[in-house]
């Protein structure tokens, strides 16, 4: 499978929100990513679900909403009748993991988790076989212009093993810190999806960026 680009509209223009939509629509990239911040799990605040839903009146393709909020369960459905189409919740941030992941489930979105800096991918071993996507977090969750974690590569890794027996159609995300300079080595580790921000959105030609982080090729052989 051709890897995937996924904009993170925090870093876009929320002044000219609509712009920066249509732009992602034109553009070669696949999702849109949506970070959903309560200002109780990370500091900041963010979108909230009068925003999500304009989002998706204009949006043309799938949204990728990453809570990073605590008690997720109470409001899957809201997110999903405001038009998500895979929700992402923290493992950091959800007692009953396993009763989260099936809530999404049920109520029609496909199902990710997302695992903070700190946090060992062994600690999805009992639920990777019921998951649609794993977030590997490549900075810590919440504060922009952070410097990307190394260790990300190694948590890649990890996790292709794992789900190889497991879960062999398991997307692995990955967020934070993403650039043209860092892209190809996420891919050639085994990364299917990149959530990249600011090195879109601060581009002076954003659709060039995600054309370039698009067409990368990558060996099939992971590293």
């Amino acid at each position: 499978m051709k890897h995937l680009i996924s904009p993170s509209l925090l870093s876009a223009d929320f002044a000219n929100l609509k712009e920066d939509i249509d732009m992602v629509n034109r553009s070669n990239a696949d999702w849109f990513h949506i970070d959903i911040m309560d200002g109780v799990f990370v500091p900041n605040i963010s979108f909230g679900f009068p925003v999500l839903t304009a989002i998706s009146r204009y949006a043309k393709k799938p949204l990728d909403v990453h809570l990073m909020i605590v008690e997720p369960d109470r409001y899957l459905q809201q997110f999903k009748d405001c038009g998500a189409h895979t929700i992402t919740v923290h493992y950091e941030a959800c007692t009953h993991l396993h009763r989260t992941i099936q809530a999404i489930k049920d109520v029609g979105c496909k199902a990710g988790v997302a695992l903070n800096p700190h946090t060992p991918v062994a600690f999805l071993s009992e639920v990777i076989g019921d998951l649609d996507l794993v977030l590997i977090m490549s900075v810590n969750p919440g504060f922009g212009g952070q410097k990307f974690i190394e260790n990300t590569y190694e948590k890649i890794r990890q996790l292709i093993a794992m789900a190889s027996a497991k879960n062999e159609s398991l997307l692995i995300e990955v967020d934070g810190g993403i650039n043209l300079g860092n892209a190809s080595d996420l891919l050639k580790a085994g990364a299917d999806v990149l959530v990249a921000g600011n090195a879109i959105f601060a581009a002076k030609n954003p659709e060039a960026v995600i054309d370039e982080l698009k067409n990368i090729a990558v060996s099939n052989i992971r590293i």
